[in-house]
């Protein structure tokens, strides 16, 4: 796809829904269309092909668009899905409906002084890949305890399968973090990408996260501020 219209985008959520479907999901699998690395017409047009949230990776590029979303009205939740600096949150305070990549005590902290009440996700690491972030799984009920005495509204956790391997790698990743959300009795379970949906879905996710299925590919601009 070359181009961003909201016809376009919406055949290609029809597809991605089909993917879910035939994975054994179902319509209450959400999905997430990520607009990272496109311009800001890739959102309008997934504000016109009817998607209720968008997903954003860095700070400095959400930071830009912000025009294309007060010209929308809002209309849309953003997502903040990738690695975040600390220093970074205050600027992003009135422009993220979601944080999806809390994995430390201390952005945590942050988050609730600068957006008491704020919705977030704890991004879980199963793999112990650099650089990708999230908090070792082996840690995960201790944050998990420390954040609940926060000011904050802990929806679910996230995480991100392996990059090399393909999508049958991350089957075992993406299962035990589904084990955390139901013995944590939360929502939401944020995992599956466009490579590896399927197995996402066969794991029980309820929200997946998609960009190059609905715009096509991107040229990522470089964007330091995503290292801590």
């Amino acid at each position: 796809m070359t181009g961003f219209d909201a016809a376009d985008v919406g055949a290609a959520l029809a597809v991605v829904r089909d993917r879910i479907r035939a994975a054994g999901g179902d319509d209450s699998v959400s999905i997430l269309p990520v607009t990272k690395g496109f311009g800001p017409e890739a959102i309008e047009a997934a504000i016109g092909a009817g998607c209720s949230s968008i997903g954003e990776n860095y700070a400095q590029e959400l930071i830009a668009k912000r025009d294309v979303l007060d010209r929308g009205g809002r209309s849309v939740n953003v997502h903040f899905i990738g690695r975040l600096q600390t220093n970074k949150v205050r600027q992003l305070t009135d422009l993220v409906d979601v944080y999806e990549t809390v994995d430390r005590l201390r952005l945590a902290t942050e988050i609730a002084k600068r957006a008491p009440g704020a919705k977030i996700l704890i991004q879980v690491d199963t793999e112990g890949e650099l650089g990708k972030g999230g908090c070792p799984i082996g840690d995960l009920n201790t944050l998990v305890d420390n954040v609940v005495g926060l000011e904050l509204d802990l929806r679910g956790l996230m995480t991100v399968g392996p990059t090399i391997g393909g999508p049958e790698a991350a089957r075992d990743g993406f299962r035990q973090v589904r084990k955390a959300v139901d013995r944590l009795g939360l929502a939401v379970c944020s995992m599956g990408m466009t490579g590896d949906l399927e197995v996402a879905v066969q794991e029980r996710t309820t929200q997946i996260r998609v960009g190059t299925a609905l715009f096509g590919s991107r040229h990522v601009p470089i964007w330091r501020d995503q290292e801590r």
